[in-house]
């Protein structure tokens, strides 16, 4: 018998080899995609990628998507607050584990424990511990099509957003950079690959400087 869960959703590319984990695993059951928005900017928190598009990403995959509202520059109780009201909600339908496609940080695996088990809740990690730079080439090599989203300028050039995260990409990072992305280095949009029906079409948008971050923004394709 399969648990029904939530999934942690960016539309990046440990999310979807999370989803893919989980659904050639069997025991567990995504009820549905949870990701969070930014107030003002309709976009997905950290990565930059507008609503629609993740909204039609979920669609090509199959999967109902949640979409909580966090404010601009959110405080973590600020996010904590908004994703708790959305747990409640769950947690009366019985679905009560989360499960998160972070790889290797383990003061972030120990946040997420320490939060949800306050609520009442269970976090799981399918992809955790994986050696990242074999995960990356597993999944260019499968067929999965991601786009570079967001790049955290300070350590890589910003010239990397708007790349496809492909076995080019992986051989022109420096060494000094994960090839996941686990340290925030760089953020992606999968729009194809095994698990999805269908393609997510796309098409480039403007290179954005803010702060630190360089956003490639992806302007939805017909």
């Amino acid at each position: 018998m399969t648990t029904r869960i939530l999934q942690s959703w960016s539309g990046g590319k440990d999310s979807c080899l999370t989803l893919a984990e989980l659904i050639r695993d069997g025991v567990y059951r995504v009820e549905v995609l949870l990701s969070t928005i930014t107030e003002g900017y309709d976009r997905v928190s950290m990565h930059g990628v507008r609503r629609v598009l993740l909204e039609r990403q979920a669609a090509a995959l199959g999967f109902p998507l949640h979409l909580v509202p966090i404010p601009p520059n959110a405080t973590n109780e600020a996010y904590q607050s908004r994703m708790e009201e959305a747990f409640d909600g769950y947690r009366r339908q019985g679905l009560s584990t989360v499960a998160f496609g972070d790889l290797f940080l383990e003061d972030i695996r120990r946040y997420r424990e320490e939060w949800l088990a306050r609520e009442g809740m269970r976090a799981i990690f399918p992809i955790w511990k994986r050696e990242t730079d074999r995960l990356a080439r597993e999944f260019v090599d499968s067929g999965y099509r991601a786009v570079v989203v967001c790049v955290d300028t300070r350590v890589l050039d910003p010239s990397f957003a708007g790349r496809r995260f492909d076995r080019g990409l992986l051989a022109a990072l420096p060494p000094t950079v994960d090839p996941c992305g686990e340290n925030g280095e760089f953020h992606t949009f999968v729009f194809d690959g095994p698990i999805f029906h269908r393609e997510v079409a796309w098409t480039p948008g403007e290179t954005v400087q803010r702060d630190c971050w360089a956003f490639f923004d992806l302007v939805p394709g017909e």
